[in-house]
């Protein structure tokens, strides 16, 4: 199956799905697994099964196929860790709202949300700690 352009992004509900697998699953989990770590109201398991199947075409998960005595069970994994995918989408969102520059998508947020003048220092601190690296 061909990918497409927004394969490159997490849907929300992708997104909740690979959250739980980022902070349960390195090792692996079933889509009965996945559910129990969702919040109330569970979703139903076809849900998630069919989810599971999108993130695997998209390259997101894999999995590998355990045998039981009653069936054949998928056990999910991540392919990428949050900090990959976060840096990846970031690196997407400068190029296509900020053409690219750091400087304008840093403006961005310091002009758009209400920062305290100590959010602000702490940021200036973090930017001078890796100036000085």
């Amino acid at each position: 199956m061909p990918r497409k352009k927004d394969d490159k992004t997490l849907t929300r509900v992708e997104m909740e799905i690979m959250g739980i697998l980022w902070d349960y699953g390195k090792d692996g989990m079933t889509t009965h697994e996945i559910i129990e770590h969702y919040p109330d109201p569970k979703p139903a398991y076809s849900t998630i099964a069919t989810f599971m199947k999108i993130l695997t075409v998209k390259e997101f998960v894999g999995f590998n196929k355990s045998l039981t005595s009653k069936a054949v069970t998928h056990v999910f994994y991540p392919l990428m860790s949050r900090q990959e995918y976060t840096s990846k989408f970031m690196k997407e969102v400068k190029e296509s709202f900020f053409e690219g520059s750091l400087k304008k998508l840093l403006s961005f947020f310091v002009e758009e949300e209400d920062l305290s003048p100590e959010a602000l220092e702490q940021i200036l601190m973090v930017m001078e700690k890796e100036v000085g690296k």
